[in-house]
């Protein structure tokens, strides 16, 4: 038994929500496609070719960006550049004593509730903002998850980096957990974060000063670190 999203092909005024189907019962408006594997809606038809099904999907996921770069391609990188990673004390050392900026990638809502003195924010992941075919899909699939606020890439992130950081800045990236690039027995590869993933952007797209907050701002509050709020 698998979890499905059924789309009818003829219209998408609407989505069925995602439930366990099986091939051994009947659901109105949907026929099952043993060849294919799936259920799909009684308006639909698949073109043949050569006595083969030929299966389309409306909701095609897009080609892969860097961010979504495999996670042993983007820490070899952060470490060939070498991107230094530093605690939550020395990150806070650096802002005060080196020039450093605290660029924050969190959603705008966590970055208004607590963040440090001087961070600039600008979210590397967003809501899910269109509403193609595989973005109802995603939608949906978080939903089926109990997360109603499904996110994605944010394509602004450089632009918006960009227009508020030159390429000779000082930037210490930081998000919720931090992530690490110290390989451990249980994660030879350390733990990929959002602030990992932005140093990654960063660096490849010409940022030469670019370090990482280790721990992030989880160990940055736990440590009672100098904090602001915007009501």
């Amino acid at each position: 038994m698998v979890a499905l999203l059924l789309v009818p092909s003829c219209s998408y005024s609407s989505l069925n929500p995602i439930l366990p189907f099986s091939s051994s019962n009947s659901y109105p408006g949907f026929r099952y496609s043993p060849v294919a594997g799936i259920w799909v809606s009684k308006c639909s038809s698949f073109p043949r070719t050569n006595g083969l099904l030929k299966i389309r999907s409306a909701a095609t996921k897009p080609a892969k960006t860097p961010a979504e770069e495999d996670w042993k391609t983007k820490r070899e990188y952060l470490l060939q550049k070498r991107v230094r990673s530093v605690d939550v004390k020395e990150a806070l050392r650096l802002q005060q004593e080196n020039n450093f900026v605290i660029l924050d990638v969190r959603p705008e809502a966590e970055f208004k509730e607590a963040h440090p003195p001087g961070a600039i924010n600008v979210q590397i992941y967003r809501l899910i903002k269109e509403w193609t075919a595989w973005d109802i899909a995603r939608r949906a699939a978080f939903a089926f998850f109990g997360i109603f606020s499904g996110t994605e890439e944010n394509p602004e992130f450089m632009q918006l980096v960009e227009s508020k950081l030159d390429k000779d800045s000082k930037i210490i990236v930081t998000c919720s957990s931090g992530g690490t690039m110290k390989p451990s027995q249980n994660l030879p590869e350390g733990q990929q974060s959002r602030s990992l993933i932005a140093a990654y952007l960063l660096v490849l797209n010409g940022y030469k000063n670019v370090y990482h907050m280790e721990g992030g701002l989880y160990n940055w509050f736990k440590e009672g670190l100098p904090t602001v709020s915007e009501e």
